[in-house]
């Protein structure tokens, strides 16, 4: 008979909240005072980062989803953000395991995850599994290349600032 693996079981619970707090802003907004930082391992399988960003951040990165962002998208197993650095605009997907952190300054709340690295045989296993046409991101939509978007500004921060000493 297998192990119960309490630690596991826990990461998918506080998962399914981020996924939970994720989906109901990319239905209705962020309310309130609301705002989220997530940081994630950049060097993740399956986080796709322009290359810009990845060498800029090349093991973690935090982001903020505040007052700009765009097209928040959330599917089963990751979720996809448009955010705007120092101007030039960048499509975020970050796998749920890639999450480090997950805090909500406003109301207090923060979640810490354990990094997820997956063994050489795990990581063929995804590879050969990989699904050619993964499930569509809840809220994404289709983006027409040639239409103007409107421009907006993230930031990467360090939660330091928010730590209580």
């Amino acid at each position: 008979m297998a192990e119960l693996n309490y630690g596991q079981m826990m990461q998918r619970a506080m998962q399914s909240l981020v996924v939970e707090a994720l989906r109901t802003v990319a239905e209705n907004g962020l309310p309130g005072d609301h705002h989220f930082y997530i940081t994630f391992q950049s060097n993740q399988p399956g986080v796709d980062i322009p290359d810009w960003l990845r060498e800029e951040h090349p093991e973690t990165m935090t982001i903020v989803l505040q007052h700009e962002f765009q097209d928040l998208a959330v599917g089963a197993d990751r979720f996809s953000v448009g955010l705007s650095f120092s101007g030039r605009l960048a499509s975020l997907v970050v796998p749920f395991d890639a999450i480090l952190q997950f805090a909500d300054p406003s109301a207090e709340f923060g979640l810490r995850f354990e990094p997820t690295l997956p063994d050489d045989d795990e990581a063929h296993e995804l590879e050969d599994d990989a699904d050619p046409a993964p499930e569509p991101l809840v809220g994404a939509e289709e983006l027409d290349p040639s239409e103007p978007r409107e421009q907006s500004s993230g930031e990467v921060v360090s939660l330091d600032a928010f730590r209580k000493k």
